[in-house]
């Protein structure tokens, strides 16, 4: 008769037991081609969905056979939403014998930081001011049009056309900042407005492109400083990174280049050629390959602008070396401002932490001042935006003294130093990990 034919007419037929998993079973499951994770004790199978994800395949699968709950939680601010993409996903739950949290990641931390972020919200932290990223677009398009006047009316030599680079060069540094805000989903409550505007400021006003962004950037939010995980630190060949990966360097003889020089051949190969060589390679290529045509249109709109104000000043190919000098005058501030926070920090394979620890060991501060928000686009507060990075950049300032409390409750470090300081300690860091890098080699 089969399963429920004693049930008689019109009886509710009785739920299927949902099937229960152990982590040791779920762990299994981190393959390429099978991956499983968990949400709030609920077990997804996301191996064929992964590649719809709207913020790539990758940053999802680097979750798989682990509990995903506050990574979820943090990259998406309408759960409501992004839960109707899980509901066709599930195939189980966790046994209740098991804990929530795998491999015995720290529980208290994890029930701590959840009530920070609900005091977070009850504070009202997460509601934009948006009158603050208005103000940040206008200072922008305002300094583009400064730029184009001083061309315009002092002419094409040598001291107004640098005075205009470096000009467009803060507008261009302004904008990568902006862009992130709107990528991060942290300005309006819809995100089809965010990634709307995001396309707009990053394309139209860059160059470059959402997606291309959006898939590398949220893999180093959910796993920085993580080899082989976070796109930020996969530097093979160029630079040899932490304290683990030196010595592994060392011990093998490997020797791409000269890594105990690394804290000095960096002034030659890393802010210089980032951004104008690196990147735009990437981003033109990417956008190509995946045939992504809308972010190529933006692309193309802001290339279209550029090229219609300035070859009349300086002709098609003095045009092309403008904008590649004002690239390489961006890549500078670029790196600078990105690497002082994580670079310095903790970088190995997966320690598999939890989330509050994770972001703690892999990011650090720098000090408050007007300047240094707007220098850095608020990245000054690199822990609160890694903790909570769908929080509009202007209140991070404002759950910092909270995130201290925790950390001192739990006896983690919290790292906040003087802007310059951060910057040397690039540097320093480099020739410490080139130093491990050039012991092992010789010794080991």
């Amino acid at each position: 008769m089969g399963k429920g034919g004693n049930q008689g007419e019109g009886a509710p037929e009785r739920e299927t037991p949902m099937p229960t998993y152990s982590w040791e079973e779920i762990q299994k499951h981190n393959l390429r081609t099978d991956k499983w994770l968990v949400v709030d004790r609920k077990v997804y199978n996301v191996t064929k969905w992964c590649h719809r994800h709207p913020g790539g395949h990758r940053v999802i699968g680097h979750y798989a056979g682990e509990d995903a709950t506050d990574a979820f939680r943090a990259f998406h601010p309408d759960l409501d939403l992004v839960g109707k993409f899980l509901k066709p996903l599930l195939i189980g739950e966790l046994a209740p014998e098991e804990p929530s949290l795998d491999r015995g990641k720290n529980s208290q931390i994890t029930e701590d930081f959840r009530a920070l972020k609900k005091t977070a919200e009850d504070m009202n932290l997460f509601q934009t001011n948006h009158l603050f990223f208005l103000l940040l677009l206008a200072h922008i398009i305002a300094m583009e049009s400064v730029a184009w006047f001083t061309i315009f009316y002092f002419g094409n030599g040598w001291i107004p056309t640098v005075i205009t680079a470096f000009v467009l060069a803060t507008s261009q540094a302004q904008a990568g900042w902006l862009q992130h805000d709107y990528g991060h989903l942290s300005v309006y409550k819809k995100s089809t407005w965010n990634h709307i505007v995001h396309k707009f400021v990053i394309g139209h006003l860059k160059g470059a492109s959402a997606n291309w962004w959006n898939h590398r950037h949220f893999q180093h939010h959910a796993k920085p400083n993580i080899f082989h995980k976070d796109p930020d630190v996969k530097m093979l060949h160029v630079f040899v990174l932490g304290e683990s990966q030196p010595i592994e360097y060392g011990k093998k003889k490997l020797k791409y280049l000269p890594y105990n020089h690394q804290h000095e051949y960096f002034f030659l190969i890393g802010p210089p050629l980032l951004i104008p060589m690196y990147f735009q390679y990437q981003i033109i290529m990417t956008m190509i390959v995946r045939k992504d045509w809308v972010d190529l249109a933006w692309a193309i709109s802001y290339y279209a602008r550029f090229f219609f104000t300035y070859i009349p000043f300086y002709g098609i190919l003095g045009a092309l070396l403008f904008l590649n000098f004002i690239r390489f005058l961006e890549s500078h501030w670029f790196v600078w401002v990105t690497q002082m926070n994580h670079i310095v920090m903790e970088i190995d394979l997966e320690p598999y932490r939890d989330w509050f620890s994770s972001q703690l060991a892999a990011t650090c501060n720098v000090e408050q001042s007007f300047f240094n928000d707007w220098f850095s686009g608020h990245l000054n507060f690199q822990i609160e935006h890694h903790l909570f990075p769908t929080m509009p950049r202007h209140n991070l300032h404002k759950i910092a003294p909270l995130v201290k409390s925790l950390c001192a409750k739990h006896g983690i470090e919290y790292q906040e130093k003087p802007l310059l300081k951060a910057l040397l300690d690039i540097i320093r860091s480099l020739k410490k990990s080139g130093e491990l890098w050039l012991d092992a080699y010789l010794h080991k």
